[in-house]
């Protein structure tokens, strides 16, 4: 019944160490000659290109919560919905403001500000620094935003950290032009208004000639809710709040952590493969 499976990445596919589970590896690259995999997540295509190579996919990956589809066998975008370079100012403005710490996702690299730095990019760039040099994602401190708006091609998303992200959420022109998900307890991520990751994963199931009811999601964060509701099952992770395991018709018996988990549910939702 089921001919395709969305998985998220972090908190999903991936444990706390930022790693694959081998069962977990072995049972996805067995099910790719039978079921269409794409990852769906909130990264940027540069970090989460070593999991794509890792499990052998081939097909394109939903990025940065649904903002743009990136095809890595032609190294280009396909499809994306970026944020304009006006909108994207006028953003930067309004968050350093505000003192917040600030993350850009433009075209091709992570970008976080010097004078601003935060522990999580930080731990980020420590593990893009064990990858191989030809998948390594990009990963820089920079000392101006607006500097690097002029010579991005794209800006996909924005994250947002500190004490007042709640504030800063409920101003006018945020909410009338970006859509944001909490990813932390004190963390945003804001892509252009009106993409999420259910809409672009139905955008990508209809191109391909699939049914929403032939879907399996798999997510663990808010920012999962929108493709769990879509799919034809959605799954919540064992560790994922209560607001996703309420979106889903199903959740796992075992977190991201339990090395056989997720693999011994693909085994049943996918018994034929």
């Amino acid at each position: 019944m089921y001919k395709l499976l969305a998985l998220d990445l972090d908190g999903t596919v991936l444990n706390s160490d930022n790693r694959i589970s081998a069962p977990l590896r072995t049972a996805l690259r067995a099910l790719q000659p039978y079921v269409h995999i794409v990852l769906v997540t909130g990264r940027h295509h540069t970090a989460a290109r070593p999991y794509h190579a890792e499990l052998g996919l081939t097909s394109p990956i939903i990025c940065c919560n649904g903002t743009y589809l990136f095809d890595y066998a032609q190294q280009a975008v396909v499809q994306h919905n970026s944020i304009g370079k006006d909108q994207a100012r006028e953003f930067v403005r309004n968050a350093e403001a505000k003192n917040l710490k600030l993350v850009m996702y433009a075209h091709d690299a992570m970008l976080y500000s010097r004078s601003q730095p935060i522990t999580y990019m930080e731990t980020l760039s420590r593990w893009a620094d064990t990858i191989q040099v030809e998948l390594r994602p990009d990963i820089r401190q920079i000392e101006s935003f607006t500097d690097e708006l002029d010579n991005t091609e794209h800006v996909w998303k924005f994250v947002i950290e500190g004490d007042d992200v709640g504030d800063f959420d409920q101003l006018d022109y945020i909410r009338s032009n970006f859509s944001g998900e909490r990813s932390w307890l004190d963390r945003i991520d804001y892509a252009k208004h009106g993409n999420n990751k259910g809409k672009a994963l139905a955008e990508y199931v209809q191109q391909r000639g699939f049914q929403a009811d032939q879907v399996v999601a798999i997510g663990d964060n808010d920012n999962d809710i929108s493709m769990l509701r879509y799919a034809g099952l959605g799954v919540a992770m064992l560790n994922a709040n209560a607001d996703v395991k309420q979106a889903a018709q199903l959740t796992t018996q075992a977190s991201n952590d339990d090395a056989n988990g997720l693999a011994a549910l693909l085994v049943k939702l996918f018994p034929g493969e």
